[in-house]
């Protein structure tokens, strides 16, 4: 059976822990915009941001990090967490943080481009009361102001391994195609997990969590992947790059994959198991995961695609992440 390995990796740890929570400029979220109808048109209503072209946050919004992140393009992505005052995140064992009615996550993705850094789009998590609202936010050319683009947008850029690339800024329908589960929009990347344990001690330290998760299993550091086994590497990976609709109740369960980090049924995980509902984009392969021979394997097949229908992920690329297909290369030939 395949299971997750526990990771050891101290220095790894550490170099995760690097972004501690910190005292911020005395500024304060608009805490009633965040909780009320509506989609303010620009960022700045909300008033995270201390200085928005800096990414300099206000206090009470704490910036984070994955130890794994979601491969976009290569793009930097600056990552906050606001809970209101008053109140605190509920540790949920090793998954998601159970934020609060009122409580954000924001994340911004940029390029650098001749030694600048580019700030291109800001996406918004808002917790109101009637669930979580997903809200994509595009910056001008000025950097002074993020506007509400609803329906998405295409934006040329540079990655950092200098490819020309139509940046996709996701549209509010495409938002939900991710973050959907079981018909509401949910949060994907704040699993304990995938955090830190030292940010997390000082999420907590600062009383925006109840306690520190009891985490047996983390997902290795990306930047460390050397030094962690290979298949941790490569099921945190599929965990954070495709679990979200590959898994029960999410948009592409039918395919009868579930790529969590926690499944431990190596069927479902695609091993030795034909696709479902693949159409053209198996090419000519028989199964998802043929042990040994990822050349075979339906699943780096697609992950090396840029072709519509066949591609995976289907949103939120332009170009092959060639670390990742790597590291599930490595996992598969080793099975």
């Amino acid at each position: 059976m395949i299971r997750p390995v526990a990771i050891l990796l101290a220095g790894a740890l550490a170099f995760a822990g690097a972004l501690a929570v910190r005292a911020q400029p005395t500024a304060t979220v608009d805490a009633a915009t965040v909780v009320a109808d509506g989609m303010p048109r620009n960022l700045s209503a909300f008033g995270f941001f201390a200085d928005g072209s800096g990414q300099v946050p206000v206090r009470g919004v704490v910036p984070y990090r994955l130890n794994t992140p979601l491969y976009s393009d290569g793009a930097e992505k600056l990552r906050f967490v606001y809970v209101p005052p008053g109140q605190q995140a509920k540790a949920g064992g090793e998954g998601l943080l159970d934020l609060p009615v009122g409580s954000a996550l924001i994340k911004t993705f940029a390029f650098t481009e001749g030694g600048k850094r580019r700030l291109i789009e800001t996406r918004l998590l808002l917790h109101r009361a009637e669930g979580w609202v997903a809200l994509p936010y595009l910056w001008n050319a000025e950097q002074t102001e993020a506007t509400l683009a609803l329906a998405g947008a295409r934006v040329a850029a540079i990655t950092p391994a200098g490819e020309a690339i139509d940046y996709r800024v996701p549209n509010k329908n495409q938002c939900k195609e991710c973050h959907g589960l079981n018909g509401a929009v949910v949060p994907i990347g704040p699993k304990a997990r995938n955090l830190s344990r030292s940010w997390l001690a000082d999420f907590a330290d600062a009383g925006h969590l109840d306690k520190v998760p009891d985490v047996s299993m983390s997902l290795p550091v990306w930047e460390a992947r050397n030094a962690a086994p290979v298949e941790a590497v490569a099921r945190a990976y599929l965990d954070v790059n495709c679990a979200h609709c590959h898994r029960p109740g999410a948009t592409a369960s039918n395919s009868g994959l579930d790529l969590r980090w926690e499944q431990g049924d190596p069927k479902a995980l695609g091993v030795m198991k034909r696709p479902v509902a693949a159409g053209r984009g198996a090419g000519a392969h028989l199964f998802d995961v043929v042990p040994g021979k990822p050349g075979e394997s339906i699943m780096t097949y697609r992950m090396k695609s840029l072709e519509g229908g066949v591609a995976m992920p289907e949103l939120g690329k332009s170009t092959v992440d060639r670390e990742g297909v790597e590291a599930v290369e490595r996992w598969i030939a080793g099975l």
